[in-house]
C-alpha cells in the first residue's frame, strides 16, 4: 500500500516516502506541531492581521510611513528570522510588548476542525505545540480549534530565549524540557527550512504545505520526510494499527 505521504513528496520533486519512514510515524512517542498555518489552514490568513500590527509598531516605533515600515519589517525578518528578534538585536526593543502588540488580532477567522481533533486523537503518544508565537497566542488559537485539552505543553518564542526556528539551541532546549526522544518522534511544520534542525536530531519530519514562496523547500533537501497537503486527512489516513 502506498503510504500518504507518497506521492505528493514525488510532486514536490522530494525523496519519496520509505516503510522505514512510515514505522517511524507508527512508533512515534512525541508528536510535534508548528501553529499557525499548520494546524489550521493557511487560507484563514490569520497572519496578516499579525503582518499588519507588526507594520503598525514599526511606523509607530520608528516615526515612518506604512511603506517604510514594510521594507524595515521585511529586513528585520530576512536578516535574522523574525521580525521580533532584528528589532531586539538592532534596537533593543522590549520583547514583550511588541509580542502583546502583534498577537492583539481577532481569532475568530479560525474555525474548529473536527476533523483534526480525531485525527489527534488517534496518534499514540502525547503532542506538543513549538512556536515562534506565544503561549497566549497559541492557547487562543488552540481553543478556537477546539483543541487545547489536546496538547501537554506549548513551547513559545519566549521560552527559546526569542532565538526563533530554524535556529538549533531552541531545538535541543525542547528536546530537554519535554524528555523527548527525537528517534521517536514527528515534527509538523508549514516552514520546510524549520524542519531541518528537527531531522538533524533524528525526528520524523511532515511538511505542510502553503502558498508562501518563504516556506518552500529549496532542491535536493533531504530533511523533509513526509508531506500532508490536508493535514487532518494525512493523519487520519496513516497507517498506525
Amino acid at each position: 500500500m502506498i503510504s500518504p505521504s507518497s506521492q505528493p513528496l514525488a510532486d514536490a520533486g522530494l525523496p519519496p516516502a520509505s516503510p522505514l519512514r512510515d514505522a517511524a510515524l507508527a512508533r512515534a512517542e512525541t508528536w510535534i506541531f508548528d501553529l499557525d498555518n499548520t494546524l489550521y489552514p493557511a487560507e484563514c490568513n490569520l497572519f496578516a492581521q499579525i503582518d499588519q500590527r507588526m507594520g503598525h509598531f514599526i511606523a509607530e516605533l520608528f516615526g515612518v510611513d506604512a511603506v517604510e515600515a514594510k521594507q524595515r519589517q521585511k529586513g528585520f525578518f530576512q536578516a535574522h528570522g523574525t521580525t521580533l528578534r532584528g528589532l531586539m538585536v538592532e534596537h533593543g526593543v522590549d520583547p514583550q510588548a511588541f509580542l502583546d502588540f502583534v498577537h492583539d488580532i481577532d481569532v475568530s477567522v479560525v474555525a474548529p476542525l473536527p476533523s483534526l481533533t480525531e485525527a489527534l486523537d488517534r496518534l499514540p503518544g502525547r503532542k506538543l505545540i513549538y512556536t515562534n508565537g506565544t503561549v497566549a497566542h497559541a492557547e487562543r488559537v488552540l481553543a478556537r480549534l477546539g483543541i487545547a485539552d489536546r496538547f501537554e505543553g506549548v513551547f513559545d518564542i519566549v521560552a527559546s530565549a526569542y532565538l526563533p526556528k530554524p535556529q538549533e539551541p531552541p531545538y535541543r532546549q525542547l528536546v530537554e524540557r519535554y524528555g523527548i526522544a527525537p528517534q521517536r518522534s514527528v515534527m509538523v511544520e508549514d516552514m520546510a527550512r524549520n524542519l531541518k534542525p528537527a531531522a538533524g536530531l533524528g525526528m520524523t519530519t511532515i511538511w505542510v504545505p502553503t502558498a508562501s514562496a518563504w516556506a518552500q523547500p529549496n532542491p535536493g533537501d533531504d530533511h523533509i520526510h513526509h508531506v500532508a497537503h490536508d493535514l487532518p486527512a494525512f493523519l487520519a489516513g496513516l497507517p498506525l494499527d
